[in-house]
């Protein structure tokens, strides 16, 4: 197998989001744009939303190097990682495992998706909007965890995991600067295929997406059991070299 070389900006709505517009092209092959964060710079290459974001929000042009993914294209994709209820019903989740599918990525670099908020002022980019990550939901329990999960998946196809802020961050990813984005080493995934199995085993998944239809059904003590787990063979010791 080709060994992967892409390296994909995940672009968020924080704040420091903004951050990204000084940032050069030629430091990633893909920029992945979350709901409102297309805006922030016009040579992203992929907006990715729910269902449930507006047309009002969406880009009225698109160059032919751009394109939009919804939940017919993103749906799929995240039930082939194991489903929704065990990778995070929150876009930031999501758009990472629709970019280790299509765009088999070296590094998956975050910017904008630390998922911390502020109880005064701006939560977002473009004022204040709606906390998604932090809703009631059953899915999104241990936001780590959840992280913890999508860069074991990422270490498996050898794609390394990071964020590109040294800020607070609900996300475990290890910071990382521009010039280092493939340095350090690959979290350890040894026993990824134990976890896997508990979640087969306890056989959460809504082929549908629409995880939230079916929420009575799920045995939120169990998911935490499972959460543990990912963060207990995460951890991310491995970054230590990192300079």
């Amino acid at each position: 197998m080709t060994e992967p070389t892409n390296r994909v900006l995940i672009l968020g709505s924080a704040p420091s989001a903004v951050t990204a517009r000084a940032w050069p092209r030629d430091a990633f092959t893909h920029i992945v744009a979350i709901n409102n964060a297309w805006r922030i710079r016009p040579d992203w290459d992929v907006l990715i939303h729910p269902e449930d974001f507006p047309r009002a929000n969406r880009p009225d042009n698109i160059a032919d190097h751009q394109r939009i993914v919804s939940a017919e294209e993103y749906v799929p994709v995240q039930n082939d990682f194991g489903g929704f209820v065990y990778a995070g019903g929150t876009m930031a989740f999501t758009a990472g495992y629709w970019a280790l599918a299509a765009l088999r990525p070296a590094v998956m670099a975050y910017c904008g998706c630390d998922m911390v908020y502020p109880e005064t002022g701006k939560t977002h980019f473009y004022g204040t909007g709606e906390a998604d990550p932090l809703r009631t939901d059953v899915t999104l329990r241990s936001l780590e965890a959840k992280s913890a999960r999508l860069a074991m998946f990422g270490a498996e196809q050898d794609c390394r995991v990071v964020r590109l802020s040294n800020g607070a961050s609900r996300l475990l990813f290890p910071p990382a600067g521009l010039g280092d984005l493939t340095a350090g080493s690959l979290p350890s995934t040894k026993r990824m295929e134990e976890v896997l199995h508990a979640e087969k085993m306890l056989g959460y998944m809504v082929p549908s997406g629409r995880y939230w239809e079916a929420e009575d059904c799920f045995d939120s003590t169990e998911i935490d059991a499972i959460d543990r787990r990912w963060i207990s063979i995460y951890q991310a010791p491995v970054f230590e070299d990192v300079a």
